[in-house]
């Protein structure tokens, strides 16, 4: 059968990842000598702040305005996953952090850093990856212009603090309208951050993880990280990942009150992406907790990625402006079988640059922060090429029945594409008194497709054969995206604040999404949103209630061929309320509680079915739960002692448009985290799904009646060691604990 795709390509990346992996000490004995003469770095850049154990502190967000602001000061629902979270999470995936968020549904098909991830509906259509939402990390999209997120080169070990904004309204979110989430890693300024960690688990998962940061003198400061990840999942075939990613911060403090941070960095991922099951197969699985074969034909589906990134910002303090300018530079390969063909794009690179400024100033006699800036973003695919599956069996009429290999056969097309993407944003926030804050903002983008692609053949769902393509063909959109804004918080009492908000935002479609249909059409989603948000000593409380109309909503439909089917739907109507509650005992018991209510229908759709279009008006959106929440209780005390357990559920949600069968969800998907730390070390225990459940992540039901069920993984475990140190300390310098 040959070589498959993926040895081909682990053989072509050594190119690159052969060599960044083999010189791993050398760099970092180049970048991080033996200094232990080195000046001790001045008094304000050394942690100062000691923990109050007996306090809450407050949540600061910095993505909702683009500047630090508390939490209950921000007119829009936020949630903040702070470092603590993280660090009881063995963050395999970043889907350990933001399970249990109201309103935020996510999960793996895979275990790796794949993931299934809906804000309030938002991406929900997405068959592969992250649609609708924009993530960023340190301020950088991980979002392409036509709003396709990759996670394949974001750290999961060097994450800080994970910021999640929800609905429209972004001033970072040009053409998302589901929300925004950002990833802060940790900062090259932060040597408290250093650390050296060790994982073995279950299933073949093992990981390893350096971040080492250090003072080269009073105004630099540099940081290596690096991490490996393995998962071999042999509950299930075809399911296996591996990452290796290498990062070098450095950043630099001048003395006229500026700085400027700067990373490079190379990821290596391969993920093997595991087929559906159909009814029978599912039941197997609920017996056995084994998944052993697929429904699918594609039975060698993956992605394997290789990806360098670059990320400059400089900013500076003049009087009563900020400027913060921002440049990136992405290059990525990824090699991705998938249904019908296998996709290899050698060339693809993401231009950007981000120019913000920031005014204090007085406005009406109230004090105000204005924030504004330019945005430019070009990403560019070359050479990306299409080729068959060389190794398949065939059925009655030369249908695909199975692939045997992801070997690549004939090639099907060439195709080069930019999608280009370039807008303005502001936003005046006045306080006119202590307790009052409005904001006003709005995003402008325009956002440019240009698609120049040469099919020879192609695959057909209807016949499941390799047909003639159409030639030549050239698609040029274009399309502008408003995302305006109004919010008013309100100070009620030291512990209680009210908001209110309307936000909209243009959903761009994907560069695929156009191809299967030129015709379509921005979506408009728009939010009106009231809550109150509360915080004492030892409590916390965010409730809030929103009603999110959206025109033109772009909706996913499975043919009974197989082929997703994209079409803007009209009108569907999202209505919800979400509360997320905490409260801290003083012998350091933490309970946490959160729930959310979605009632999401069509308001108008026609579906076509066989060929003729069927109403789908009043029917609810499938998917997502009507009912979703969480509890957790943690324990951490002076004696170094931590734990937690975290039990999540999801309410029953329509398989399919017509609403013809429901799927029951679950209930008791529980996580459990036993850990001691003594001095710099820490051992901890992570058990997932404890009860050794067994679930969907998703269900989907074609118009032909035809079921796919995607499994959850079953339970898995995982031993951690860290070690905590200082710079001086790991040099052989003096302890500083």
């Amino acid at each position: 059968m040959g070589v498959c795709v993926e040895q081909k390509y682990y053989r072509r990346k050594g190119k690159y990842g052969a060599l960044v992996t083999s010189m791993l000490p050398l760099v970092g004995l180049m970048v991080y000598p033996p200094i232990a003469n080195a000046e001790e770095p001045p008094a304000d850049h050394q942690h100062m702040e000691e923990k109050d154990s007996t306090k809450r502190l407050e949540e600061v967000s910095v993505t909702a305005t683009r500047v630090a602001r508390p939490v209950t000061a921000v007119p829009e629902s936020v949630a903040i996953v702070n470092k603590e979270r993280i660090a009881s999470s063995k963050m395999q995936n970043i889907k350990e952090a933001l399970t249990g968020i109201p309103g935020v549904l996510i999960d793996s098909k895979n275990g790796g850093y794949d993931a299934r991830l809906v804000i309030r509906g938002a991406g929900q259509k997405a068959p592969y990856g992250v649609r609708e939402i924009t993530i960023l990390r340190d301020g950088v999209p991980m979002t392409d212009p036509d709003s396709f997120s990759r996670l394949d080169f974001i750290d999961t070990q060097d994450i800080d603090q994970i910021e999640i904004t929800k609905g429209p309204g972004s001033l970072y979110g040009a053409g998302s309208a589901g929300g925004t989430i950002q990833i802060l890693s940790k900062s090259v300024f932060d040597t408290d951050a250093n650390n050296l960690k060790i994982s073995k688990g279950t299933e073949g998962a093992h990981s390893y993880h350096l971040r080492y940061g250090e003072w080269i003198n009073d105004s630099n400061a540099i940081a290596l990280t690096a991490s490996q990840r393995v998962l071999d999942n042999d509950w299930r075939r075809w399911n296996r990942f591996n990452t290796t990613q290498v990062s070098v911060k450095h950043g630099v403090l001048f003395q006229d009150d500026a700085s400027l941070e700067t990373e490079v960095s190379y990821s290596e991922a391969n993920l093997q992406l595991p087929g559906s099951m159909n009814t029978e197969q599912f039941k197997y699985y609920e017996k056995t907790g084994r998944q052993t074969s697929t429904q699918d034909a594609w039975k060698h589906s993956g992605r394997y990625s290789e990806i360098w990134f670059f990320n400059s910002k400089y900013e500076k303090k003049v009087d009563a402006f900020t400027f913060k300018p921002r440049v990136y530079f992405n290059h990525w390969m990824h090699i991705h079988p998938v249904t019908g063909a296998i996709n290899d794009s050698p060339e693809n690179m993401v231009y950007g640059t981000d120019l913000e400024l920031n005014h204090d100033h007085t406005l009406f006699d109230s004090a105000g922060t204005l924030v504004a800036g330019i945005t430019l973003r070009q990403d560019v695919s070359n050479g990306a090429k299409k080729y068959q599956y060389k190794d398949v069996t065939t059925g009655w009429g030369g249908r695909i029945s199975s692939t045997l290999s992801d070997d690549p056969g004939s090639l099907l097309q060439t195709e080069n594409t930019t999608n280009t993407l370039y807008g303005f944003f502001f936003q005046e926030s006045l306080t006119p008194t202590d307790a009052l804050t409005i904001d006003i903002g709005m995003r402008v983008d325009q956002s440019l497709f240009d698609i120049e692609t040469n099919q020879s053949m192609s695959y057909d769902y209807s016949s499941g054969t390799y047909v003639t393509g159409t030639g030549n063909t050239t698609t040029e959109k274009n399309y502008w995206l408003f995302s305006p804004k109004i919010g008013i918080s309100y100070a009620l009492s030291p512990n209680f604040s009210i908001f209110g908000s309307v936000a909209q935002s243009d959903q761009v479609p994907s560069a695929s999404e156009i191809k299967d249909n030129t015709n379509l059409d921005v979506a408009t989603s728009r939010n009106y949103e009231v809550g109150i948000k509360g915080r004492g000593d030892r409590w916390s409380m965010d409730l809030s209630v929103y009603l999110n109309p959206i025109e033109n909503e772009i909706i996913s439909t499975v043919s009974g061929s197989g082929a997703t089917v994209y079409s803007n739907a009209g009108k569907t109507d999202k209505r919800g309320l979400e509360i997320t509650l905490g409260y801290s005992f003083p012998f350091g018991v933490e309970l946490g509680g959160t729930y959310a209510y979605s009632d999401y229908t069509f308001d108008s759709f026609q579906e076509v079915v066989n060929n003729v279009a069927v109403s789908r008006a009043g029917n609810a959106m499938p998917f997502v739960p009507r009912h979703q929440s969480s509890l957790s209780i943690g324990f951490d005390d002076d004696s170094g002692l931590k734990a937690r357990v975290q039990s999540d559920f999801w309410g029953e949600y329509q398989m399919d448009n017509a609403n013809s069968e429901i799927y029951e969800g679950y209930n008791f998907l529980t996580s459990v985290m036993l850990a001691y730390e003594k001095g710099p070390h820490t051992v901890m225990v992570n058990v997932d799904n404890a009860t050794d459940l067994r679930y969907a992540t998703e269900v989907k039901k074609s118009t032909r009646g035809t079921k796919s069920y995607y499994a959850g993984s079953p339970m898995s475990g995982m031993l951690t060691y860290t070690y905590a140190f200082s710079g001086s300390a790991f040099l052989g310098g003096e302890n500083d604990e």
